[in-house]
């Protein structure tokens, strides 16, 4: 017997897509701005939260909060697998004809989505930045480490990737589609959107600082963030070695003529400290070469192991309790069908049913997308 079709899921325009760690003391705040900005577009919408494996209150805060919001959907993950990571897994459940990405922090405003969709409509866009014009509330650090990685990114990317956007943006079906038929594992969305090349516009908003909890985002998880963009975008890096090799050789060319002449004069012992020093340049370029190398065999290893990126544990779209833990096997063959109909498969034997549901313990590929 054919399934209903999902109603709820035709009628979502607008999926708002908010993955969250630990939030609970923000949750109230975000709730707040979040739920009147989205009801007074007058479109049928849905807010995916996404709990990356959260250790404090926020899933218990988000199951009270559903209890009188009917339109906010919980996503938990099984444990915590990266901001990035539950980014995809919202995007690869989210039903919206158009997908917002909206950090839960608050910096990013809530309020500035109704224009993000009034200009992808008008204009017929399938992707729209949020620009940080203004980021006066961040620290001179942080806005120099920003700077700086934008201006990294831009050079090795290509000038498309847009300087001071982040993870707050908008995408039409036709993107979110292209972007889970993608084969990457370390996700970076901040140049794999740009990358995709589809028609795109802008929206510029003030950053606010955050109105409660701490940032998610340390610099340790900025490095990362910043290696992932650099190996997973461009091969730069290994001919940075190879330059960095060529520059040893002449260096060692040189010193090869001052140790020879430095021999001829009988004036060995002075050359001690060239001979030293360039030891210890040619040794720290080595490292250096080994240790780009590794960041790309490392990547390589992780896409040949094709582990799955995230674990579902539960979906409140499909019951409010999580699934049984099963463990994945074989498909069963399908049984012969008893006759012919538009659920038939060519010579009579019946389509198997769709996938588990969206809460199903089953490992996803290698963007996230169930196999």
């Amino acid at each position: 017997m054919p399934e209903a079709p999902d109603t709820t899921a035709a009628a979502t325009v607008l999926s708002v897509v908010v993955p969250m760690y630990n939030e609970e003391e923000v949750l109230p705040a975000l709730v707040s701005r979040l739920r009147p900005a989205l009801a007074g577009m007058g479109v049928g919408y849905e807010v995916v939260a996404v709990d990356d494996g959260s250790t404090d209150r926020t899933a218990e805060l988000l199951a009270a909060f559903r209890l009188g919001w009917p339109e906010l959907r919980v996503i938990g993950l099984r444990r915590n697998s990266g901001h990035q990571a539950a980014l995809t897994a919202g995007l690869d459940r989210a039903h919206g004809a158009y997908v917002v990405s909206l950090d839960a922090d608050l910096q990013d405003p809530p309020e500035k989505i109704p224009d993000m969709l009034a200009l992808a409509r008008a204009e017929g866009l399938d992707i729209v930045y949020g620009i940080r014009a203004d980021r006066a509330s961040d620290t001179g650090f942080k806005r120099w480490t920003a700077g700086l990685y934008y201006r990294l990114v831009r050079r090795l990317a290509g000038p498309s990737v847009p300087a001071q956007a982040g993870d707050f943006r908008l995408l039409s079906r036709a993107a979110v589609d292209a972007l889970k038929a993608l084969p990457d594992q370390q996700r970076v969305y901040r140049l794999l959107v740009p990358w995709l090349g589809f028609p795109s516009g802008e929206v510029a908003y003030e950053r606010a600082p955050r109105p409660a909890g701490r940032s998610k985002y340390p610099l340790g998880r900025m490095i990362r963030l910043a290696i992932d963009s650099v190996t997973g975008f461009s091969a730069a890096p290994l001919r940075i070695a190879t330059w960095l090799g060529g520059f040893a050789f002449l260096v060692c060319l040189a010193l090869m003529v001052y140790t020879l002449g430095a021999h001829a004069l009988e004036h060995t012992v002075p050359g001690w400290t060239s001979l030293f020093t360039g030891v210890l340049f040619i040794g720290a370029v080595q490292l250096i070469c080994v240790g780009l190398l590794g960041e790309y065999v490392g990547r390589i290893y992780t896409a040949v192991q094709n582990r799955p990126t995230y674990f579902v544990g539960h979906d409140t779209a499909h019951g409010a309790a999580g699934p049984r833990v099963t463990v994945p096997g074989p498909a069963p063959e399908p049984e012969p069908a008893s006759g012919a109909g538009p659920d038939a498969a060519p010579g009579g034997a019946a389509v198997p049913p769709p996938a588990a549901e969206a809460g199903s313990p089953l490992p996803q590929g290698p963007s996230g997308a169930r196999t």
